[in-house]
């Protein structure tokens, strides 16, 4: 069972500095009573509005207090490092040179593999080949006393949930890990992963957790988040601890808390916030989290101010510009001749992810990318500053608002911090 937790309907932020004091008192009895070496491991900037931010840097400073060395390194995946003012936003005080960079291609290390049949079994045949455990060499190769992920327990379209033994596997995942996982979690469909509690590659995860990370002195610290009364995403939950239940716990908060059930959406209005979002490759979430909602013929409009690429690294951005979002049938087809699918998977399985398949409209906003590029890879445009005319985003309400021309939009102000259903969808 989880070490402890706490949930409620607003915990302050007084209320959580407290409960990660009392993180760091049961790792110093549970796992190393006076570390020398401590190794944080946060999300990454796209990720920030739950605070693991300022939190991480209150762990920095805490065992540094008690004499430890420490490290974080946040668990970018395949994502852009953070540059140094990135940084600064997100983490404070920490010092730059304490922060690490993950390279998913230099930094990986292979330590075993998740099996062909046991994922042929669990994915019940839709994939069949074997998932590579590479991760962060630093993890096993320089000696930590103390290992502590912190990350916020949110639905997600790959794992079913995010957090847990994520931030390993794709947030320090080595490039063949990261895009065989990709890829099996497309095979199974971005609709049954969705709100999963456990998923066929969380099954796969968890194996490799158990098999080959069980010498790491870790934890984990789980966050969940709510909109309060005032509209305003809270602190909800915080578990603590260094076993799946700690996970699974958050995550049945997550489901009560960040699922919305509402009846087909016609039009939805979503923002991705532009000191967050800077490429289709995480903007999307706007259609992960909202395509089970959506209404056939129905059209999603996502205002992204700090849009300006569609992949993070250059290779995978010229594949979206070269394929576009053309969905599963056609991108399956594609994935089966061309060798660069083949090689980047997890850019073949995002190009999946992010088709509505045709059922509903998509179209995009942008701060920086122009009509052209963005009907390029198949979503509508709309100019960036008639959408902000048009929608007045920062004075809408999440839900159903009615615009001064009598148009009728579902607002949602941070896609990324829920699942939006129908009945039928759950």
């Amino acid at each position: 069972m989880a070490w402890f937790f706490k949930n409620g309907k607003d915990l302050s932020r007084v209320e959580v500095e407290g409960l990660l004091e009392r993180a760091i008192e049961e790792c110093r009895e549970r796992i190393c009573r006076e570390p020398k070496r401590v190794l944080l491991l946060p999300p990454d900037i796209t990720r920030a509005h739950c605070g693991a931010g300022w939190m991480t840097e209150l762990l920095y400073r805490e065992f540094t207090k008690l004499g430890a060395e420490v490290f974080a390194m946040p668990t970018l995946g395949q994502h852009l490092p953070h540059t140094a003012e990135q940084n600064r936003w997100m983490f404070g005080a920490i010092p730059e040179e304490r922060i690490l960079k993950h390279d998913w291609i230099a930094d990986a290390k292979r330590v075993g593999a998740v099996p062909a049949d046991y994922v042929e079994m669990v994915t019940e045949g839709r994939a069949d080949w074997e998932i590579p455990v590479e991760l962060n060499r630093r993890l096993f190769e320089e000696s930590w006393d103390l290992i502590l992920n912190v990350g916020h327990v949110v639905p997600h379209e790959v794992l079913g949930f995010a957090n847990h033994n994520k931030n390993y596997f794709i947030g320090l995942g080595g490039k063949s890990m990261i895009c065989a996982s990709h890829m099996a979690a497309a095979c199974c469909g971005i609709e049954n992963n969705l709100g999963s509690l456990v998923t066929p590659l969380r099954h796969c995860y968890n194996k490799a957790e158990q098999e080959f990370l069980g010498g790491l002195p870790d934890a984990y610290i789980q966050l969940v988040m709510a909109y309060n009364q005032a509209g305003q995403l809270a602190h909800t939950g915080f578990y603590c601890g260094d076993d799946l239940d700690t996970y699974l716990l958050a995550a049945k908060q997550s489901m009560a808390e960040n699922i919305t059930v509402v009846e087909p959406l016609q039009k939805v209005v979503a923002v991705m916030q532009g000191d967050e979002f800077f490429s289709t490759w995480v903007a999307n979430k706007a259609i992960y989290r909202t395509r089970k909602a959506m209404a056939d013929g129905g059209e999603l409009i996502i205002v992204a101010p700090g849009l300006k690429r569609f992949g993070e690294q250059d290779e995978v951005d010229r594949i979206i510009r070269r394929y576009g979002y053309s969905g599963t049938e056609k991108i399956m087809k594609l994935w089966r001749e061309k060798e660069e699918l083949q090689d980047l998977t997890h850019a073949t399985a995002h190009l999946i992810h992010g088709s509505s398949e045709g059922r509903f409209r998509i179209t995009y906003a942008p701060g920086h990318l122009s009509r052209q590029e963005v009907e390029s890879v198949n979503f509508g445009y709309l100019d960036y500053r008639e959408a902000m005319e048009t929608y007045a985003v920062d004075s809408l309400q999440n839900g159903f608002n009615r615009l001064s021309s009598g148009e009728e939009v579902y607002f949602i102000s941070t896609p990324s911090a829920g699942l939006w259903t129908t009945a039928d969808k759950l």
